[in-house]
């Protein structure tokens, strides 16, 4: 039985309540978006078993006292649960009023929470999700761990196929999925797009990988004798993913871990569920489309206790987070306390530098991207700015100057470089934030407030500041930038390694000296080290991750696909002697 869902008008009610089976039925009228109807008692009697306890809040029911009881037909109120106009793109992607927020086994399902899911450019509600519980992560646990079964025997090759067409897929819904994780996120559409194309990179880069993951051959000390190295699936890994790029951690972790056999257990985030389904509709499509089982690819809406769930449970071999340090820790703990494996995707508090012979025209483009965009609710978004103090005033001025020209604004509409932190709590944050950057001595350049609006949004900021204040030290997430002098490389390298993260830098100059002693073993302490680029926008080539408390993951490309599998030495004797490794003389 289908409970009301959809955009339903006058016309359609007729329809509706064939649908249901109801044979004696009235509309009175219809009152905004709900409608009135006259019901038996016996077809409401007969509605009641046949809802799933999250459906039940739609009916609301009225009784007219002034009737006989044997005639006591009950008003009934069904709420419209109709998408709004500009959300109706939704429907392409499979997206409706209300979601089902668990992928189980091949199968949509959720009986947990029902939540809603909110436009923060707006504060308006976009739809409802129902997330998954803890018995049905159990259920679709399970089936994913004996999917693996059949998943890890498939030739490599064959697997990168099947990346190739989910890679092929999110091609023909680009627009549409784009455009939802900018909805959603708050993140401008050229970046919601962005973020869709940089999964399509990682399906390509994954299909290539299925025909090398190449063992080593190696030379035996001992006669008759072979080493190598052979490389096989974990068996299925676990990735929990942030709001800021709610898809594209995926695709970092997911492309490469089903090309190396693995299944995949995807716990999204839980104020972007509607990015989940859309990206798991995408990928389930595929699968079925192959006729495999479903449970290659389980996904699930929900919590905190998802979250746990996954770190706890012993058929994870590897789980993939990403979220602040202070969680990360305790997934990591958690993980380690059954000997599993993690990859950690941390806090940052980037840094660019630019040094007095640097292009200041390439350089303020650069920090305006790297500080602004997204608003400032990327990993490796710029934080710190650190100017050579010859050249310290002509860089401010022209910062400032871009950044009063920054459009704010609704991230679907063109022309929009600074969308809305993602949440009230966000903005929140950022209001929090700047009273303590005050307190500790830092002088408000230009921003700094809240912008008054339905939505969540704040003004680009610019802060000078010490680098010894604690409040540096920390990770503000928000479009908050502290500018500090220098006087050498020495001091700027020093400042740039004095923070507890370790993600992203990047230095602006021309000499290849200061370059290479920027990259060297006394430069930079970071996982990513840049020059004469922002700190963000990083390709899928190269290994993404960081050093110190950003938890020194490593995912995305180069050689990160190896912690996706179990690597065994093996030695094998083709002889009849049995010689011993070290000359060993054993009887």
């Amino acid at each position: 039985m289908t409970v009301i869902e959809g955009n339903k008008r006058k016309q359609d009610w007729t329809l509706f309540c064939h649908n249901l089976g109801f044979i004696k039925m009235i509309c009175v009228r219809e009152v905004g978006s709900m409608a009135i109807f006259l019901l038996s008692r016996r077809d409401v009697a007969s509605l009641f078993p046949s809802l799933c306890p999250h459906h039940r809040h739609h009916l609301v029911f009225f009784f007219n006292p002034l009737l006989p009881s044997w005639i006591n037909f009950p008003i009934v109120l069904f709420r419209d649960m109709g998408l709004a106009r500009e959300y109706e793109f939704l429907t392409e992607i499979g997206l409706g009023p209300r979601n089902v927020g668990g992928y189980i086994n091949g199968v949509w399902k959720a009986c947990g929470p029902v939540v809603s899911t909110v436009n923060p450019a707006n504060d308006q509600v976009i739809a409802e999700v129902v997330e998954a519980s803890i018995e049905e992560y159990e259920e679709g646990m399970q089936a994913c761990f004996d999917a693996a079964k059949i998943w890890m025997q498939v030739p490599a090759p064959k697997r990168g196929e099947i990346v190739r067409q989910i890679g092929d897929a999110l091609r023909d819904k680009l627009p549409q999925l784009g455009r939802v994780v900018s909805l959603e996120m708050g993140k401008i559409l050229p970046e919601g797009i962005g973020e869709v194309q940089e999964i399509i990179d990682m399906c390509d880069f994954a299909v290539g990988l299925s025909r090398q993951l190449n063992g080593s051959i190696i030379p035996s000390e001992r006669p008759n004798h072979m080493m190598l190295e052979m490389w096989n699936p974990l068996g299925v890994v676990g990735v929990i993913t942030a709001f800021n790029f709610p898809c594209a951690v995926l695709g970092w972790n997911a492309c490469l871990a089903l090309v190396c056999g693995n299944c995949v257990v995807w716990k999204g985030a839980p104020t972007t569920p509607l990015v989940t389904i859309a990206m798991t509709k995408v990928v389930a499509g595929v699968l079925e489309k192959n006729n495999l089982p479903g449970a290659i690819f389980t996904s699930f809406c929900g919590g905190a206790e998802i979250g746990q769930a996954i770190a706890k449970d012993n058929r994870i071999p590897l789980v993939s987070f990403t979220g602040s340090s202070k969680v990360g820790l305790m997934v990591q703990q958690t993980v380690n306390e059954r000997y599993g494996k993690c990859l950690l995707e941390l806090s940052g508090n980037n840094a660019i530098i630019v040094m007095d012979d640097a292009d200041i025209q390439l350089a303020v483009r650069s920090v305006l991207f790297a500080a602004v965009g997204t608003a400032g609710q990327r990993c490796t978004t710029c934080r710190r700015l650190l100017l050579h103090e010859s050249i310290y005033q002509k860089v401010l001025d022209q910062l400032i100057e871009v950044y009063k020209q920054v459009k704010v604004g609704d991230p679907l509409e063109k022309g929009t470089l600074l969308g809305p932190l993602h949440t009230a709590a966000s903005r929140n944050n950022f209001k929090n934030g700047i009273e303590v950057i005050k307190s500790q001595g830092g002088k408000i350049l230009t921003g700094g407030s809240v912008i008054e609006s339905d939505g969540y949004f704040v003004q680009p900021t610019i802060v000078e500041i010490s680098p010894s204040a604690d409040v540096v030290k920390e990770e503000l997430f928000a479009p908050v930038l502290y500018v500090m002098k220098f006087q050498n490389l020495k001091e700027a390298i020093k400042i740039n390694n004095s923070v507890p993260q370790g993600l992203s830098s990047s230095i602006f100059t021309r000499r290849p000296d200061i370059i290479f002693k920027w990259i060297g073993p006394l430069g930079s302490d970071c996982g990513i080290v840049n020059v004469n680029i922002p700190t963000n926008g990083a390709e899928i080539g190269g290994a993404f991750g960081g050093e110190k408390a950003t938890g020194g993951g490593r995912e995305a490309g180069s050689d990160s696909w190896k912690q996706y599998m179990r690597r065994s030495t093996c030695t094998i004797n083709y002889g009849s002697e049995l010689p011993l490794a070290q000359g060993i003389n054993f009887g």
